[in-house]
């Protein structure tokens, strides 16, 4: 049996819709996404690094090569 294709995951989904209705939807998926994260946690023993690193905001790295070259060029010149 081969895996479902986008058709079939489309039927699926309109038939979900269509039972449980759009309000229901989006806290059935927030259910869903915290049982599997904590079922990760629970089968990997530690922490779930994946998705606080995706929620935690990065830093913008501009500026932060300069002291890099700074070390290349005061070489360079040494020679």
């Amino acid at each position: 049996m081969s895996s479902p294709g986008a058709t079939e995951l489309l039927i699926v989904l309109v038939i979900v819709l269509l039972i449980l209705g759009p309000k229901r939807l989006p806290a059935l998926g927030r259910q869903l996404g915290g049982g599997l994260r904590e079922f990760r946690r629970s089968i990997g023993g530690g922490d779930d690094t994946a998705s606080s690193d995706e929620a935690r905001p990065r830093s913008p790295v501009a500026g932060r090569g300069d002291s890099a070259t700074r070390g290349i060029d005061s070489e360079r010149r040494a020679d």
